[in-house]
């Protein structure tokens, strides 16, 4: 049965009011509150009884058949909306919001909250050492916007990229949005891609409200565009989440100028945060580094990780830090153990702030608040460059007024200390003496009766009652007012009016005491909230110090060395080491140099496979990513500049858009890197060339070399099998030969996987498959035909050198050229780019005048 196939004029009024709030949230799972159970009705019903494996079963809703119907306790409700959400579904909370016992007619209910993948605050879909993140894209033709945030932390950023498809989604996917809002005038191949390639829950909503409340957040941006992505990303949330959003921090700009940037297929080829074939953390760098203490300081390292600094200053401010901590070692072993004591700040104000943070959760805010002041004294001694704030006054505060052990309820009682309110210990002393009253009136029963087993219980369904077992019934005067309520197997249930008065006064005051308990949770809860900023502020503070920790058990651990930031383009790094691989391989690594002087801009590796040409290159990426985080450096001595950009291109990498081959999506990350990169960039590229015709990747490595070599002039590695492209470093000045080398002896070849200068000419192919344990019979047949192709007349394969045309050149323009190299499109305004155009246009008919 569908939904808009019924007559509503017959449904009774419940599921006519159903059916009204449902017709606000299409395509949202309306679980409706009745009683002790949220229930699904008609096509909701349908699906979430497939999804969950419900039993659905049907109601009478006044119409001439049942309508489908399933449900779920509400005791146990987060555990079905986690299983929901994690399909991909929203789900829409809908509460009674008015008391059934003082209701006239149907009890007023309301959407409460729509929870999402981007909008949970709690729960096992929450992972505590990664970021939740939601977020929009608003399309300005030229650019995009993309702003997102996390509201079980409060953070919240903006940035912008250009106006290319296959970059947004790769920042969508590096970023780990996990939830896009779009505009209705996204392109639908964006909405195609994220949904069905990155199942990336996507909301198509129009709606711009200037919400006052929140203008703090943006007041200080003046660009529009940034204003008007923050804009429409607030107004999804405030709808949605009906609550406060105090805890949302000011909204940051993201510049790719204060980050090294790298690219999606970068950050997976380099296995920065995931292991590629596991698609975990396990074996990542971050799975090396992270020796955090906190769930924030863990998400801190990831987010370093992913945006390494370009400024100097701070590199070495992070590098400080981690030497004064390897000096004071007691202090850092001091500072991790209370470190280790420190909850999660960011999402504990989150949940605050957000109104549904339990007793347990100001408890834990207590305990962190606890150890601040020894966390002061120990960054006071090794002078931190921030200062920390301990609020002396909230830990004081939730010390002398909650419990130590109080339930996850906040309707249960038990909640506040005795002292704290002197209204509430009245009420406590009342129930005391009526419950001392029940034990004396178990006592004085059993002497008036002489049953010695006598006893006074409660339950819920009957309240206080006198249980007397069978055996012993023929003992009870016939004048002792007893009224029998229940028989039992062993045992008759009686009540007294005297036993029904006291009850009367005892559960009255019990009522009391949990309204009461819970207005004053609320009202300290609410004073908490007001220090939300201050608990932010603590929680950064503590997340940095906490990372910084964690690079300096690493340093001590894994044998690492502080590196030397230098203002010239020359690498220099003596016995590196690959972090990751050394740590979890059997034998020694062995450690090579990397050294690129002013001199040399290129790189050219050769050597068989699996002598460790990918690892080399890697390793120095990684060396670079970890020196520009602020941690120290696996090597012996290391002295890099500071590089704004790195690309690779390693191995095998999935198209994020278009599905093109393999070929095609190498020479598009090619091109991207050459058209991106500046002089100080770091380029890696690993065979390019191989997957097509020989010929043809050879011509396009050599011209890919050349144009780097004249044109980009950045750091470049390049490995190659293509052995004729050695004799490129007799033309081009800034190119050397090094080769991986390997020892060969009675046709068994050894990995020596030490780089030395110069080149080798054979790739040893044959020799690493007979490693890989092919057919004997095989291997002896491709040496008989490698025998062949040797021996043949061999064909004259040279490296074309450039050529040099002696062309005049009209040069008259290159004054114009050079101004619109320099202009960054995304820097200026519309206005600002047709007075620019213009007064182009203006030069341009000059010259052309002379």
């Amino acid at each position: 049965m569908k939904r808009n196939e019924v007559d509503r004029n017959k449904m009774t009024p419940m599921m006519a009011q159903y059916m009204e709030i449902k017709d606000n949230y299409e395509g949202v799972i309306l679980m409706f509150r009745l009683g002790d159970f949220y229930e699904m009705f008609f096509e909701d019903a349908e699906l979430v009884s497939h999804e969950l494996e419900l039993v659905l079963t049907g109601r009478n809703a006044g119409l001439d058949e049942r309508i489908p119907m399933c449900g779920v306790p509400h005791h146990a409700v987060n555990n079905y909306i986690d299983k929901l959400i994690e399909k991909g579904y929203k789900v829409a909370i809908c509460e009674q919001v008015e008391d059934p016992k003082t209701a006239k007619g149907v009890v007023k209910r309301e959407v409460q909250q729509i929870i999402s993948k981007g909008t949970v605050m709690s729960g096992e879909l929450l992972d505590e050492k990664n970021n939740n993140y939601i977020g929009n894209v608003m399309d300005f033709n030229h650019c995009y916007i993309i702003s997102y945030a996390d509201i079980s932390t409060g953070e919240f950023n903006v940035l912008m990229i250009e106006h290319d498809i296959n970059t947004l989604v790769s920042e969508i996917v590096s970023i780990g949005i996990r939830e896009v809002v779009l505009k209705g005038n996204v392109s639908k191949s964006i909405i195609d891609i994220l949904r069905s390639k990155f199942k990336i829950v996507v909301s198509v909503y129009d709606e711009i409200i200037d919400l006052k409340e929140y203008k703090h957040l943006y007041e200080e941006i003046t660009d529009i565009r940034y204003i008007e992505a923050v804009k429409h990303l607030l107004t999804y949330l405030a709808d949605t989440q009906k609550r406060s959003l105090d805890h949302l921090q000011k909204v940051d700009i993201k510049d790719y100028k204060e980050a090294l940037r790298m690219d999606i297929y970068t950050k997976r080829n380099l296995e920065l945060t995931e292991n590629t074939r596991l698609q975990t953390r396990n074996y990542s760098l971050l799975w090396l580094l992270d020796k955090t203490k906190t769930a924030m300081g863990s998400r801190m390292l990831k987010r370093w990780i992913e945006n390494p600094l370009t400024n100097k200053i701070e590199i070495e401010n992070r590098y400080d830090v981690v030497e004064t901590l390897l000096e004071e070692f007691i202090l850092k072993e001091e500072l991790q153990g209370l470190l280790y004591q420190v909850y999660d700040l960011e999402r504990l104000s989150g949940r605050i702030a957000y109104g549904n943070a339990n007793a347990k959760d100001l408890l834990q805010l207590k305990k962190s608040l606890k150890v601040l002041p020894d966390i002061k004294r120990i960054l006071e001694q090794i002078n931190f460059y921030k200062q920390l704030n301990t609020l002396d006054e909230i830990y004081n505060l939730l010390e002398k007024s909650i419990y130590e052990n109080p339930p996850l309820s906040l309707k249960e009682g038990y909640l506040i200390k005795e002292g704290y309110n002197s209204e509430l210990d009245e009420l406590k002393e009342n129930k005391r003496g009526g419950t001392d009253f029940i034990l004396k009136i178990e006592a004085e029963e059993r002497n008036r009766t002489g049953i010695k087993n006598l006893k006074v219980g409660f339950n819920k369904v009957f309240g206080y009652y006198i249980e007397v077992t069978k055996g012993n019934v023929h003992l009870i005067p016939e004048d002792a007012g007893y009224e029998r309520k229940q028989t039992l197997a062993n045992c008759e249930r009686y009540i007294t009016p005297l036993l029904k008065e006291k009850e009367a006064l005892i559960l009255g005051a019990e009522e009391k005491i949990i309204e009461l308990e819970y207005n004053i949770f609320i009202s300290i809860r609410d004073t908490v909230k007001k220090y939300i900023g201050d608990i932010q502020h603590i929680a950064k503070t503590i997340s940095e110090i906490d990372v910084l920790t964690s690079f300096a058990v690493c340093t001590e651990k894994y044998n690492y060395v502080r590196p030397t930031i230098v203002d010239e383009r020359n690498v220099n790094v003596i016995d590196s080491r690959h972090p990751v691989v050394e740590h979890v391989m059997s034998e020694e690594f062995v450690p090579n140099d990397v050294i690129m002087d002013d001199k040399t801009e290129i790189l050219l590796i050769t050597g068989p496979n699996m002598a460790g040409k990918s690892t080399y290159m890697r390793q120095l990426a990684m060396i670079v990513i970890m020196a520009q985080i602020g941690c120290f450096v696996p090597c012996k001595k290391a002295s890099l500049p500071i590089f704004d950009k790195i690309f690779t291109r390693i191995g095998a990498s999935d198209d994020l858009v278009s599905g093109e081959s393999t070929f095609m999506v190498e020479m598009m990350e090619a091109n991207y890197a050459l058209q991106n990169a500046t002089p100080n960039s770091l380029i890696l590229f690993d065979e390019l060339g191989r997957g097509t015709a020989t010929y043809d990747g050879m011509s396009l490595a050599q011209a890919i070399i050349e144009y780097i070599h004249d044109n980009v002039k950045c750091k470049t590695l390049f490995s190659t099998h293509y052995h004729e492209l050695v004799d490129l470093a007799s033309t081009l000045l800034k190119i050397k030969n090094i080769h991986v080398s390997a020892h060969e002896e009675n046709g068994n070849l050894t990995f020596l996987h030490k780089i030395k200068d110069g080149s080798i000419d054979k790739s040893y192919g044959i020799h690493v498959a007979k490693l890989a344990k092919l057919p004997t019979s095989l291997i002896k047949r491709a040496n008989e035909i490698l025998n062949v192709y040797e021996n043949k007349e061999k064909k004259n394969v040279f490296v074309q050198e450039k050529l040099k045309f002696d062309m005049t050149k009209d040069d008259k323009y290159n004054d114009i050229i050079e101004k619109i190299k320099e202009l960054n499109p995304l820097d200026i305004s519309p206005m600002e780019a047709l007075n620019f155009l213009y007064n182009l246009k203006k030069e341009v008919d000059e010259k052309d005048n002379d």
